[in-house]
């Protein structure tokens, strides 16, 4: 659906004729999506994501601003995204326009308060490398630090290895400018008062609850043009000194630094030690993340990416390895945590309290993960997450289910019950790849301290092949239906997949109405709904808000 040619040039007056287009080649390359690939997947193979009207990129907090006050006027959807890892971040519906954001990347760094004030493309990488010139570092959420810090915060879980020590999206937030659907401009917390931006629940309006919560308003309320966020400390070097060649890309880091991958005996003594390291505050960084390969080709690939004379087609000869296939077994149950002394006694204490939770749990250090190769590579890894391209190295894409959203004992009685379900999947189909049944990533926490944790089963799949993604999709329905009647928390192949109608189309009032009536705690939806009357009254904004007509709950 093309755009009026009055209507085109205004657009084209508020961004400069350089900062718009319609052309289909460029259209076309807003329609891909990396992850959360699941709206794709359908027996007709014509699920797609749709097409904008047009492309804008706004250069100021006030261009945004007209741009929402135009499509107010002329009643078009609209759409802001950034750095475009997931599917929230294009429209719902044919005909919207879409907002890349990528021309608004400036950072500040209040060294003294410890936060930054940026706009919405800064990556995590940016940000990290400004912070630690001054000694601090920012949280990384678990897509990587490739990935847009203001969309993480304001529009979506925000889980990651740094949430355990240095607090989710939610806690991360200060104050927030944001231009609402209506084209008004909010400045929250201690900015609504003039006060700067130190603080996101007052001295000024707070709306945090409102647009943030637990999962945030994934693109559909508005567009935060900038926001304060919080740093910490870093005690490591001002920036970060890498060696290696390509994928093998090593830090070398003093000695207050440590990565280690912790084994235990059985999923208890794992959930108990993750408790204990809450309790005892010594985890910068925790992940289960290596397993996202696997668990029968977890060593392999970590052989493969820390020696550039292996490739991917070495990896059928190590799995069949019997040395390689010990210490896949030796690695079963395992988390990495990556540890920071601040003084030498803060790091000689640390270890201290590693080894007695160990002792605790009949846990042990992973002998191939304490290789100083290894254990460069891994320190990179957490500290930076730059290496999340890995994602789609085994098929071309992935997709996430089997959330077990809850504290550790919630997911480790569950583990083995997702994996044995995707095991039986494997040796019956070919749509996916076959690695061992368990590849539960892990978050090992999703509050600052700690107290849950955020699994996720990866299943990779070739976007490109029509059976591959008939088959993906056949095993997501059986896995969906297996979830809900097993009482495995949420489904994250779900995360999209219901904000979307056929086709890829969103989803009519009337379709969420019938879809979330049946949630057995339908009041948020309907609250939900209120909040999108009051501020979007032209439903310019998308179904990733998800609503509930109040009339039809009782």
């Amino acid at each position: 659906m093309a755009l009026a040619k009055d209507v085109y040039q205004a657009f084209e007056a508020i961004v400069g004729p350089q900062y718009i287009s319609d052309d289909p080649g460029i259209l076309g390359s807003y329609s891909q999506v990396m992850s959360q690939s699941s709206v794709h997947l359908g027996p007709a193979y014509r699920v797609r994501t749709p097409q904008p009207a047009a492309v804008l990129l706004p250069g100021s907090t006030e261009e945004v601003q007209k741009i929402i006050q135009l499509c107010n006027k002329y009643k078009i959807k609209f759409k802001p995204s950034t750095t475009f890892w997931s599917g929230m971040g294009y429209p719902g519906q044919d005909g919207a326009i879409q907002m890349d954001m990528r021309r608004m990347n400036s950072v500040e760094i209040d060294e003294k308060n410890q936060f930054a004030i940026i706009e919405p493309y800064v990556t995590g990488a940016t940000l990290q490398a400004e912070a630690m010139k001054y000694g601090l570092n920012a949280s990384i959420i678990g897509a990587g630090s490739s990935c847009s810090v203001l969309a993480g915060v304001a529009s979506h879980t925000s889980m990651g290895a740094y949430a355990t020590a240095q607090g989710n999206g939610q806690e991360c937030m200060l104050g927030v400018e944001w231009v609402m659907p209506t084209g008004e401009i909010l400045r929250t917390g201690s900015l609504g008062s003039g006060a700067g931006w130190f603080c996101g629940e007052g001295p000024g309006p707070s709306a945090r609850g409102l647009f943030r919560g637990n999962i945030g308003m994934q693109g559909s309320l508005g567009v935060v043009t900038k926001m304060a966020v919080r740093l910490f400390p870093w005690p490591g070097p001002t920036y970060l000194p890498t060696t290696g060649t390509a994928p093998a890309y090593k830090a070398v880091l003093p000695d207050n630094f440590k990565c280690y991958t912790l084994c235990f005996p059985n999923w208890k003594a794992w959930a108990d030690a993750l408790m204990l390291m809450y309790d005892n505050e010594v985890a910068y960084c925790g992940h289960r993340q290596f397993v996202m390969f696997g668990s029968d080709l977890k060593v392999p690939m970590l052989k493969i990416l820390t020696d550039p004379s292996k490739q991917l087609c070495d990896i059928e000869e190590l799995e069949k390895d019997p040395e390689i296939q010990k210490l896949n077994q030796e690695m079963d149950k395992e988390v990495q945590i990556t540890i920071a002394g601040m003084t030498k006694r803060d790091m000689e204490y640390k270890e201290k309290v590693i080894d007695k939770i160990l002792e605790a749990t009949g846990g042990w250090k992973a002998s191939l993960m304490l290789e100083p190769d290894m254990m460069a590579f891994t320190l990179l890894y957490f500290i930076r997450m730059g290496h999340k391209n890995l994602n789609y190295t085994m098929g071309g894409g992935y997709e996430g289910n089997f959330g077990m959203i809850e504290q550790p004992y919630f997911g480790a009685s569950r583990v083995e019950t997702a994996k044995n379900f995707k095991l039986e999947w494997e040796n019956k189909s070919t749509a996916f790849v076959a690695n061992g049944g368990d590849t539960c990533m892990l978050a090992m926490g999703q509050i600052g301290g700690g107290g849950n944790t955020g699994w996720e089963a990866f299943v990779n799949f070739d976007p490109a092949d029509e059976e591959s993604c008939k088959g993906t999709f056949e095993y997501f329905e059986a896995a969906n239906k297996f979830i809900r009647e097993n009482n495995m928390g949420p489904d994250m192949g779900r995360m999209c997949a219901d904000c979307r109608g056929i086709d890829g189309y969103e989803i009519s009032q009337e379709g969420q109405n019938a879809l979330y009536s049946a949630n057995p705690q339908p009041l948020g939806m309907t609250y939900q709904w209120k909040i999108r009357e009051a501020l979007n009254p032209n439903h310019l904004t998308d179904s990733y808000w998800r609503t509930l007509d109040p009339a039809l709950v009782k």
